[in-house]
Order: C-alpha cells, then sequence, then structure tokens
C-alpha cells in the first residue's frame, strides 16, 4: 500500500492568524444594480467585460473544459483506439463518443485543447475573475476532474524552470500585485487543504484542526485559526507555495504517481484604499449652482478563492486499498457533496444541503453566493476512462446553470481619514507654534530694540547736561569776573573822585544800585549752580563708594575661591596616597598566609582602616565632594579577585578559617566587625557552591535574626541581599517561608525607605514568587502586598525588581491552572495589583515593561480573569503587545491568549478591533 508522504519546510515572512472580517460598517454594492444616468459607468477592462456579458448573466459560473494530451501508458494501451472526445475550440463544443456510431454534444464557456498554454487557460479562466478582485468583488477559481487529468498542473504549477509552465496561482498574484500599491493596499494569503473532512494549515502543520465561523447576520465564512501571510513580493509568495505542496498530503496510486489526496485551498486577502467620487447636486430654489460633496475615503475587502480539488476516481481504477481507501472514499463523499449542492441550486431548489461537508461550506459563497467564479474541469482522451469524463462534463454543464449575486463590500476608511485629519492638525499645529515662535522673536527683537533707543538717548542726554553744565559755569566764571573788574574800576574812579574833587566822576547812586542789584543776581545763580553741582558730586561718590565696595567683594571673594581650589587639590593629593596605601595594604592582606581567625581580621582591619579613613576625610573637609564610598565597588572587585593564581580572598577566609566561625561573629557586639560578618557571608552567598552550605551552617537563620532585631540600615541591606542571594536555590525557599522570612520581609519593605534597601528585598520576594509550591504560603503571609507596597518609592531598580515578582508569581500562577492544580481568579488580581500593572505595561524602562507584558499574558490565560482584565483596560494593552512588542516569544503568546479566549474576542468584535 503506497504511504501519504509530506514534507516540511521552512519560509520566512511574519505569520498571523487570520482574524474573521470585521462587518460592524461594510455597506455592499449589488453588481446587478443599475447606474444612475447622471453618473459615468464604472470602469471594467476588456476581459472583465467578456466574462461578464455571457449570455447576458454576468453573474453566471463560467465553465471551462481542458483536455489532457495522451500520457506515455495510455499511448500503448490505447494505441488502436480512437479518443472519447472530439474538441472544436472555435464553436466552444466537445463532443463525447459513446460508441463508434453516437455522440453527444455539449457548449461550454471555453474550450481548451491539449495544446492550448499555460497563459492562454489563465486569460481565458482566471483573468476575468482577478480583475473582479481588483475592484472589490470576491471570486473563485476551481478545478475540478478526475485523478491524473491535470489539475494541480493547471491551477498550482510553480514554473520553477519554466516561467511559461506557470499556473494559474503564480499568474494570479502577479496579477494581484501588479494592480496593487504596497503604500497603501495590503495583500495576505492562506494555504489550506482539506484532508479527511479535517481543514489542516499547510503553512503551519501542527495547526492541523482549524474550526469554519459562520457570521449568523451576513452568512460570510471565516477561518480564524488559519495562518495568515503578509505579501510583499513575489518571491515571497513562491516560497510559500513551495512551503506549503511540501506539507500537502499526496500519495502514488495505478492512474498518478502523486495524486493528491486532499482538497488545497489557496485564499488570497485584498484590501485597497480608494477615494469615493461623489457627483455634482444640483439645488432646486438655485438651478445655476452646484455643490459637490467632499470625497470619502473608503477600504475595499475582497477575497481571491483558489481550490485544487482532490481528483474523483473509482477503487478498482486506482488500487486503493487501506488507509488510501479511506481518503478515497472521504474525496469521493466530498465531491459528492458538491455536486448535490449545484444540482440543488441549479435546479432552484428550496433546500440546498451545504452542511453535508466542510468543502461546501467553505465554497458557500462560491456557488450560489457573491463571488465571480470560474470552473475548469480536466478530462482525459482516453476511451478506457470514459464514464469518468461523462460524470466531468455533466458536472461542468450543472455548474454552468448557477447564478451568483456580485456585490462589492465596502467600509468607510475611518483610520485614513483620521491619520489624515491628525496630519493636518499636525501641521496647524506646527504652523502655530511657528508663527508663535516668529511673534515672540518680533516682541524680543522690539524690546531689545527699545532698549538700545533708551540707552541711547540716556547717554546723549547725559552728555548734553554735562556740556550745558560746563557752559554755565564757564559763563558764570566769566561774568563774576567782569563784575569783579568792573566794580574794583568803579571804586578806583570813586576814591580819584573825592581826592581829585571831579564832580564828573562821581558813581551817582541809581547806578551803584543797579550795581548791586545785578551783582546779587549773579551771586544767586552761582549759589544755584553751587548746589547743583553738590548734588551731582555726591551722585557720583554714591556711585563710586558702590563701586569699590562691590570690587572689594569681588576681590574677597575671588581670594575665597583660590583658597578652596588649593585646599580641594591638597584634598584630592591625600586621597590619592590613601587610596594607594589602600591597595597596597589589600595586596598585602591577600598574599599573607595566616591561620583562621589572623586572616579574619586582616580583612576586617582592612575594611575597619577603610572605614575610619573615609570618616577622617568627612571630618577634616566639610567642603569636600568625595565621598569613602565612592571606592568601595573597585576595593570589592579587587577582593574578589584573584592574585597569583589564588582563589578569592572571600574563599580563601572560608577555607582557612571555617564558615561556622565567620557565621559566630555575625553576632559580635562590635558593630564595625558585625557590618563587614554581614557582607563576606553576603558575597560567599552569590556563589551558588556555597549557598547550601550557609544554609546548612545555620547561616540563614542568623541572617533572619539580623533582619529581626537590628535596625541599622547598613546591616538590613546587607542581610536582604544575602537573603535575596540564598532566595535562588529551591531548597532555601522552602526554609526562608517556613522560618516566618516572607513576614520579616514584608516588615523590612515597610519599615525601609532606602531604595537599595528596598531593592534588595524586592529581590529576594521576586525570587520565592518563582516557586510554584510557595504560591499559597507567600500570598497568605503579605509578600505580594508587601511587593506592591514598594513601588512608593519610584526607583527604577526597586520597580524593576518588583515588576520581575509579578511576572514570577503570574507565571506560576499560570502553570498551576493549567495542571487543574488551582481555579478561581488571580490572587494577583485579588490583591489589586491589576491596576498598577496596566499603568505600567507600557514603561519607558524596558526591564519593568518586559516583565509586565509578561505577566499580562500570563494573566490572561485564565478565562476567570477574562472580564476584570477588560474592565481594568488590560485587553488594549495586549492588543498593542500582540503588535507592537519587541520579544517575539512575548508577542506570541499575547496573540494566542487573545485568539483562543472567547470572551476576549468577543469583545474585540464588539469594539471593532483591527486585531
Amino acid at each position: 500500500m503506497a504511504m501519504a508522504s509530506s514534507r516540511n519546510g521552512a519560509v520566512r515572512g511574519s505569520m498571523r492568524p487570520v482574524s474573521g472580517a470585521n462587518s460592524s460598517n461594510l455597506r455592499s454594492s449589488s453588481f446587478k444594480s443599475r447606474i444612475p444616468s447622471s453618473a459615468p459607468a464604472p470602469r471594467r477592462s476588456s476581459s472583465a467585460s467578456i466574462g461578464a456579458a455571457d449570455n447576458g448573466v454576468p453573474g453566471r459560473v463560467r465553465v471551462a473544459v481542458r483536455l489532457r494530451p495522451r500520457n506515455a501508458d495510455e499511448s500503448v494501451a490505447d494505441a488502436d483506439f480512437a479518443d472519447c472526445v472530439e474538441l472544436q475550440p472555435e464553436l466552444k463544443r466537445l463532443k463525447l463518443r459513446k460508441n463508434n456510431w453516437d455522440t453527444e454534444t455539449y457548449e461550454f464557456d471555453e474550450v481548451l485543447t491539449e495544446a492550448a498554454s499555460q497563459k492562454r487557460v489563465y486569460e481565458v479562466v482566471a483573468k476575468p475573475v482577478v480583475e473582479s478582485v481588483l475592484e472589490g468583488y470576491n471570486g473563485t477559481v476551481m478545478a475540478y476532474g478526475q485523478t491524473g487529468t491535470g489539475k494541480t498542473f493547471t491551477l498550482g504549477r510553480l514554473g520553477d524552470e519554466d516561467t511559461a509552465a506557470r499556473g494559474i496561482m503564480v499568474r494570479s498574484m502577479e496579477d494581484i500585485i501588479g494592480g496593487t500599491s504596497l503604500d497603501t493596499d495590503s495583500i495576505s494569503v492562506s494555504y489550506l487543504q482539506l484532508y479527511m473532512e479535517t481543514i489542516q494549515d499547510l503553512l503551519d502543520p501542527t495547526n492541523d484542526n482549524i474550526a469554519i465561523v459562520e457570521d449568523p447576520r451576513t452568512g460570510d465564512v471565516s477561518l480564524p485559526g488559519a495562518t495568515h501571510v503578509e505579501i510583499r513580493n513575489q518571491q515571497n509568495f513562491l516560497e510559500l507555495l513551495q512551503l506549503g505542496e511540501t506539507h500537502r498530503v499526496a500519495a502514488n496510486t495505478k492512474l498518478n504517481t502523486e495524486s493528491s489526496r486532499s482538497h488545497a485551498i489557496l485564499m488570497v486577502h485584498v484590501k485597497r484604499s480608494v477615494v469615493e467620487n461623489e457627483f455634482p447636486v444640483s439645488n432646486e430654489m438655485e438651478s445655476s449652482s452646484h455643490f459637490v460633496r467632499p470625497s470619502k475615503p473608503l477600504v475595499r475587502r475582497s477575497k481571491l478563492v483558489l481550490v485544487d480539488l482532490a481528483g474523483s476516481e473509482r477503487v478498482h481504477k486506482s488500487g486503493s486499498e487501506g488507509h488510501m481507501l479511506e481518503e478515497a472514499k472521504s474525496i469521493n463523499l466530498s465531491l459528492s457533496a458538491l455536486g448535490k449542492c449545484i444540482n440543488a441550486i441549479a435546479e432552484n431548489s428550496p433546500h440546498v444541503p451545504l452542511r453535508d461537508s466542510k468543502l461546501t461550506r467553505l465554497l458557500r459563497d462560491s456557488f450560489g453566493g457573491t463571488a465571480r467564479t470560474s470552473l475548469i474541469v480536466t478530462i482525459g482522451p482516453s476511451p478506457r476512462h470514459r464514464g469518468e469524463t461523462t460524470s466531468t462534463i455533466l458536472f461542468g454543464q450543472r455548474a454552468m446553470k448557477v447564478e451568483n449575486m456580485l456585490k462589492i463590500k465596502e467600509e468607510f476608511d475611518y483610520k485614513s481619514l483620521s491619520k489624515k485629519l491628525e496630519v493636518q492638525l499636525d501641521k496647524v499645529i506646527a504652523e502655530n507654534e511657528r508663527q508663535l515662535k516668529a511673534f515672540d522673536d518680533d516682541v524680543e527683537r522690539i524690546n531689545r530694540q527699545a532698549q538700545n533707543r533708551i540707552s541711547e538717548v540716556e547717554k546723549n542726554f547725559a552728555e548734553a547736561l554735562e556740556k550745558e553744565k560746563l557752559k554755565c559755569q564757564m559763563e558764570y566764571m566769566e561774568s563774576v569776573k567782569k563784575l569783579e573788574e568792573k566794580l574794583i574800576s568803579n571804586q578806583r574812579n570813586h576814591e580819584n573822585g573825592k581826592r581829585n574833587g571831579e564832580v564828573n566822576g562821581v558813581v551817582t547812586a541809581s547806578e551803584f544800585t543797579r550795581l548791586k542789584e545785578s551783582l546779587e543776581n549773579e551771586m544767586k545763580l552761582r549759589k544755584s549752580a553751587e548746589e547743583e553741582v553738590s548734588k551731582v558730586k555726591s551722585q557720583s561718590t554714591l556711585k563710586t563708594r558702590s563701586g569699590e565696595g562691590e570690587d572689594a567683594g569681588i576681590t574677597r571673594l575671588q581670594k575665597l575661591l583660590e583658597d578652596e581650589a588649593l585646599q580641594k587639590k591638597k584634598l584630592e593629593e591625600e586621597v590619592t596616597i590613601l587610596r594607594s596605601q589602600l591597595v597596597q595594604l589589600t595586596f598585602e592582606a591577600d598574599q599573607i598566609s595566616l591561620h583562621c581567625m589572623p586572616s579574619l581580621k586582616i580583612l576586617l582591619n582592612t575594611h575597619v582602616l577603610f572605614f575610619q579613613m573615609r570618616r577622617c576625610l568627612d571630618r577634616g573637609a566639610p567642603g569636600n565632594s568625595y565621598s569613602g564610598t565612592d571606592s568601595l565597588p573597585s576595593r570589592h572587585s579587587q577582593a574578589r579577585e584573584s592574585v597569583n593564581g589564588q582563589k578569592a580572598p572571600f574563599a580563601t577566609l572560608c577555607e582557612q578559617v571555617g564558615l561556622q566561625k565567620i557565621l559566630q561573629l555575625l553576632e559580635s557586639d562590635d558593630a564595625n566587625i558585625r557590618i563587614h560578618a554581614v557582607k563576606v557571608v553576603a558575597n560567599l552567598a552569590a556563589e551558588e557552591a556555597n549557598q547550601e552550605k550557609i544554609v546548612e551552617a545555620g547561616g540563614l537563620t542568623s541572617l533572619l535574626m539580623l533582619l529581626r532585631s537590628y535596625e541599622d540600615e547598613t546591616v538590613r541591606r546587607v542581610a536582604a541581599g544575602a537573603i535575596a542571594n540564598l532566595a535562588m536555590n529551591e531548597v532555601s525557599q522552602q526554609l526562608i517561608v517556613d522560618q516566618g522570612g516572607i513576614s520579616l520581609l514584608s516588615l523590612t519593605a515597610a519599615d525601609a525607605e532606602d531604595p537599595q534597601t528596598l531593592r534588595m528585598v524586592a529581590g529576594a520576594i521576586a525570587n520565592l514568587c518563582g516557586n510554584d509550591k510557595l504560591q499559597a504560603r507567600l500570598w497568605s503571609d503579605g509578600g505580594i502586598k508587601a511587593l506592591l507596597g514598594m513601588v512608593r518609592c519610584g526607583h527604577p531598580d526597586v520597580l524593576a525588581q518588583v515588576a520581575r515578582g509579578i511576572a514570577n508569581f503570574a507565571k506560576c500562577e499560570s502553570r498551576a491552572t493549567t495542571q487543574g492544580v488551582k481555579s478561581g481568579r488571580s490572587l494577583l488580581i485579588e490583591d489589586g495589583a491589576l491596576p498598577w500593572i496596566v499603568q505600567h505595561a507600557n514603561d519607558e524602562a524596558a526591564p519593568i515593561r518586559r516583565h509586565i507584558e509578561l505577566a499580562l499574558c500570563h494573566l490572561a490565560q485564565h478565562e476567570v480573569n477574562a472580564k476584570e482584565m477588560i474592565s481594568g483596560g488590560a485587553l488594549w494593552e495586549l492588543v498593542r503587545i500582540s503588535k507592537e512588542c519587541s520579544r517575539e516569544d512575548i508577542r506570541s503568546l499575547a496573540h494566542r491568549t487573545l485568539s483562543s479566549s472567547p470572551v476576549f474576542r468577543s469583545e474585540i468584535r464588539r469594539l471593532g478591533i483591527q486585531f
């Protein structure tokens, strides 16, 4: 018995499940509807017009018949017999010989001889359908015939070596890609096979039981579970076809060496963006005016279905037996159901048995529906198969009686319109911002010009005032000098007159009075001028004093800065010297091989020396910005490194001193020794090899005692870090919970304010959240509430640990629910974590966002959480994650979760989300 073959392959490309078409805003227009006289006739290609005008019935199923040439076996076996058929392609007729003297004549839409090329077959059979699909109609091209008559050759031939041999599938995709724009349109394909009444995905063999979904309102059939692949170029499509052919079931029979044992169905989904041109509408009140409504963006969704039916066969001729016999029965039953449906539709029967087979359910739109359908029936010339040839021809004749109602499915492209409005809004905002900036620049320029003008006017006024003042002073001095000279001259004349007794030289009393008044006026002017000069001098003195005070202050400040810089330079030199001494001491401490407690004392003395050095620096240089803690990481990293190939200091110390003695120092009365002992234990706990030793030696109990009894922030931080390291071990996790560690960590989380301490505590709880066995105990002891309480800190490192803990807890819950161990809604939702999770699902920090996205996907896997997640806004985040998440595994998990949940799918359909 021949074995069925299925070959696996791989192809690059993004795949996602096909979602059902959203028909909430669809509008349909009949192809048969009358076009208004005022509107121009719609554009049609020549081949489409020919197909539409056949017999005056544009929606009738067009049927073409193709004759296969004789093969080698038939040439030998039937050499003495004539062909059972005679073709008359020019009359589109076929004569079937029933015997040597009796024939029957049949007419078809096209009759293709054995010499017809693949291009000719495509142009007369499939091209009108493809052009209708590009215009927005659904279309179907199907091949029917006996096994071995060339159906797969006609429909699915790839033509890798000879492009002229390409079949209808390849040529159809070439025309579709050439007739669409990759910028505005989209093309996607699904490749399926109907095998033994089970729909299987040829692009994803693991998807082997796809359900058929029918829209109760429109009757549309969809396959939400099928793989949906975006097509960008012809090469991508050829790779997909090749991949699908490797997975298709085939077998070797007596009639065909590679007989298809399943019906292959290629679905091509085309989405095109068009603009609806509205016609002018005249106004009744004013016949001369016309109004043109604006164009509306529309989206036309059409589907091309290419069906390569498995060949009908008779068992005694094909030699099928065993499993192949069951396959033949399934094929013949589905083809029989298809024939019954076509008969019922052709005879206008009130009942069409579409549900008798999954094949008829898938093709309900192709026969009696809204799709343009072309059928090519393939026949062979051998008279041995006259019965099968007759059955095939009669099937085609009955199919020609089926009439479909062609419709275009359009919907308003709200997304494109919204995008266009957003672009316009952005332009308006940008223009507004540009104008506002220009206005602000003009105001600033005017203010600057006004200030310059005011300064210039003040300067000119001061110069003019100074010149006028100097001029007045010079005139005043000249007037005073002239008056003094005149007074002296008059006095001399008066004295000479008295002495000589001359009456002519005597100054009269009236002249003297006039001169006296003039002198008094000059004295008043001089006094006012002196007052003004004194006022100007006082103002000048004040300005000079203020300037001198400012200069003195600047000088003092510069001197202080120089002193500070000198002091800082000296302190930096001292710090450099102390650092070099510290490195030397660390190196010497690693090299000295002392025994037990002396080794620990050396290491502790190094820590104490460093601590004292930092304290001395803090006391000695209060203005210095250097802090001793800056060198801690370098010192610890030097302490961890190997020196001359020896082990790290902590490992060497543990071997020489003994872990038990180191743990005893945790209870030392000396605070410095206790702190450094905790640090040593924390470093040892970071190594996986030391974790079990520390737990067996009682180190976990001692660390929990420190966390419970000490209020020192350093001790609590380092102890929490050591517990977090130990919490990575599963055995240690159980002991931490049994000894009340969750309660202690919760109390520490409530009291601590230091971000580093909270980060350590959150890390410890996050590690515990990853244990499936501790879920209930962790929740009952308040671990989840403590984890959520630490978000008050707001530090990114703390939030990252909180997100990691929530993701671990959600993952364990998901696993427990899947295994049937747990039921009911999530404990995270019980503690109110959902609002915080939704709020930070798109956080800017990548670690926080990645963990929160993973937690959302795990929470959504349980149907009991779905309603609360929808009401809390988590559905939108899940849709975003399924499309935009940078990690492919999280994106795929979100996609599968949304696809498998009936509640989510119902809400997505209700909201009209494109998914």
